[in-house]
C-alpha cells in the first residue's frame, strides 16, 4: 500500500496542474449533469433515468442498474485501451461520472458531492489509471470485464425500439416493415459501411451498423406517424394550435435551460482533445492515430463516428430529455481540428450550443404532428420492453461467463422467485443484481476451493 501510495504521489507531482484541473472540472460538471439527470455517456441509461425522473423507478434501482451498465465497460473497455498510451478514452472518465452522479443523492448536497467526488475520479484517472485495473486484479475472480457482457445486447438490440413503436401504435405488420428496414439497414452498414482514408493513413472506418440501422428504423417510424393527418374539426385543430408546449419539446427544454453546463463542458472536452493537451481521445481508433502522430486521421475517425452516432444521441435525447455530457461527439474533431486550446474551447461550445438549438428545432418540429406526439408513450413503453429483455439476456451471458452453467441457474432463479416475492425488484434490475450476486458468489466458492 505504501509504494501503491507513493507511485501515485510521485506522477501526480510530474503532471502539469493545467491538465489535472482540466480533468477536475470535466469529471465534476460531467458528474453533476448525471447527478441531476440532465446527461450521460451511457446511451442505454437515458431511458432508465427518464423513468426515474417519472417516478416509475426509484434511485437505488437506477443506481444499481448504472452501475451494472456502466462500470464493467470502465473495466473492460475504457481503461485497457487507455493504457496502451498515455491518452485516456473518453468512456473511462464520462463512464465513471455516469456512476458518480447517479450514486449521489437526488439533492442541492448530493450535486455538490457528485461534482466534488467527479473531479477528484478525473484527477485520479489522469494519475493512477493502472493501478485501477490493478486493483481488481486483487480479487480471485476478476469479474468487472464479464460484467460488461450485461449491456452488450442494449448496443444491439436499441435499433430494435422503432419497430415496436410501430406495432404497437399502429398495426403487426407496419412494425414489421420497420423491423425488415432496421436489419437490411444493419446489414448494408455492416458490409459495405466503410470509410478509407489511406491517403493520410492506413486505417479506415467503419460506420457504426447499429447507429445506422436505428436512423432508418427511426426514419420508418416517424413516416408512419406523420402519415397521421391533423384533425380537420376547426375547434379542435384551434386546441391543437394553442397547445404550444409539445411532448418531445417540453423533454428538450430540461437540456436548453441547462445548456450553460453543456457549453462549458463542450468547451473543456474539445480542449482536452486538443493535440497540444492530448489528454481524452473519442474512440480506440483515434487514441492509436493519434499515440502514432496521425492527427489528420484521428480527425477523419473522429468526424466519421460523430456522424454515425447523431441518429443514437439525438434520438434518445429528443426521446428522453437527457443529453450526452460531451454532445455528439464533434467536440473532439474541433478540438482535434483547431488544436489550439483557448480557440477549441470556443468552438466546443459553439457546437454543443448549435447541437441543442438543432434539438429544439426538431423536437418542435415533430411535435406538430399529431401521430408523432401520440407515439411518445409508445417509445417509452416499446424501450421498456426492450430493456428489460435485453438486461436479462444480458445478465445470464455475463453471469454464464462468470461461473459457467451454475450462473444462468443463479439468474433465472431470482428472476422467477422475484415474481412471488413480497417487494418484486423492477424487472430491469434483475440482470444487472443477478450478475453482481454471481460475481461475489463466484469469489466465495473460489476462496473456499470449491469447483
Amino acid at each position: 500500500m505504501g509504494l501503491f501510495m507513493s507511485e501515485f504521489i510521485s506522477r501526480f507531482t510530474d503532471i502539469e496542474l493545467s491538465k489535472l484541473v482540466l480533468m477536475a472540472l470535466i469529471g465534476g460538471i460531467s458528474s453533476l449533469l448525471s447527478n441531476r439527470g440532465l446527461a450521460v455517456f451511457n446511451d442505454g441509461l437515458r431511458p432508465l433515468i427518464s423513468e426515474y425522473i417519472e417516478g416509475k423507478m426509484n434511485r437505488k434501482i437506477l443506481a444499481v442498474n448504472t452501475f451494472a451498465l456502466s462500470f464493467g465497460l470502465i473495466i473492460g473497455f475504457g481503461i485497457p485501451f487507455s493504457l496502451l498510451s498515455s491518452i485516456i478514452l473518453v468512456h473511462s472518465l464520462l463512464l465513471g461520472t455516469d456512476v458518480i452522479g447517479i450514486w449521489c443523492a437526488n439533492s442541492r448536497r448530493g450535486s455538490i458531492c457528485a461534482s466534488l467526488i467527479g473531479s477528484l475520479y478525473g484527477i485520479a484517472l489522469l494519475v493512477g489509471l493502472k493501478s485501477i485495473v490493478n486493483l481488481f486484479a486483487i480479487l480471485p475472480i476478476n469479474f468487472m470485464e464479464q460484467l460488461s457482457k450485461v449491456g452488450a445486447p442494449i448496443i444491439v438490440c436499441f435499433s430494435l425500439f422503432p419497430s415496436l413503436v410501430t406495432a404497437y401504435q399502429y398495426s403487426y405488420g407496419k412494425g414489421l416493415l420497420v423491423l425488415i428496414i432496421t436489419l437490411i439497414s444493419y446489414l448494408i452498414t455492416e458490409n459495405f459501411g466503410i470509410l478509407s482514408f489511406d491517403r493520410y493513413s492506413q486505417m479506415s472506418v467503419k460506420l457504426d451498423p447499429n447507429g445506422m440501422a436505428l436512423l432508418f428504423a427511426m426514419i420508418g417510424m416517424f413516416y408512419f406517424a406523420m402519415c397521421e393527418k391533423r384533425p380537420q374539426h376547426s375547434e379542435t385543430a384551434a386546441i391543437l394550435r394553442d397547445k404550444s408546449v409539445g411532448l418531445f419539446s417540453e423533454r428538450i427544454k430540461r437540456i436548453q435551460k441547462n445548456r450553460g453546463l453543456f457549453i462549458l463542458n463542450g468547451g473543456l472536452t474539445s480542449v482536452a482533445a486538443t493535440t497540444s493537451m492530448c489528454l481524452l481521445a473519442e474512440s480506440p481508433m483515434s487514441l492509436q492515430l493519434l499515440a502514432n502522430g496521425e492527427t489528420t486521421g484521428a480527425i477523419l475517425v473522429a468526424l466519421a463516428r460523430a456522424i454515425s452516432f447523431i441518429p443514437l444521441i439525438g434520438t434518445t435525447a429528443i426521446a428522453t430529455g437527457i443529453y450526452s455530457p460531451d454532445g455528439m461527439k464533434f467536440t473532439f474533431v474541433v478540438g482535434l481540428f483547431t488544436q489550439n486550446p483557448i480557440i477549441a474551447f470556443i468552438m466546443g461550445g459553439i457546437v454543443i450550443a448549435i447541437e441543442i438549438i438543432l434539438l429544439s428545432k426538431l423536437a418542435v418540429w415533430l411535435d406538430n404532428y399529431p401521430g408523432v406526439k401520440a407515439c411518445g408513450e409508445y417509445i417509452r413503453i416499446a424501450i421498456m420492453h426492450m430493456l428489460e429483455f435485453t438486461l436479462l439476456v444480458g445478465g445470464m451471458m455475463a453471469s454464464n461467463a462468470i461461473l459457467p452453467s451454475l450462473g444462468f441457474m443463479i439468474v433465472a432463479g431470482i428472476y422467477l422467485l422475484n415474481r412471488s416475492a413480497k417487494f418484486p425488484l423492477n424487472n430491469m434490475a434483475i440482470g444487472p443484481i443477478a450478475t453482481i450476486i454471481v460475481g461475489i458468489f463466484a469469489n466465495i466458492i473460489c476462496i473456499l476451493g470449491l469447483k
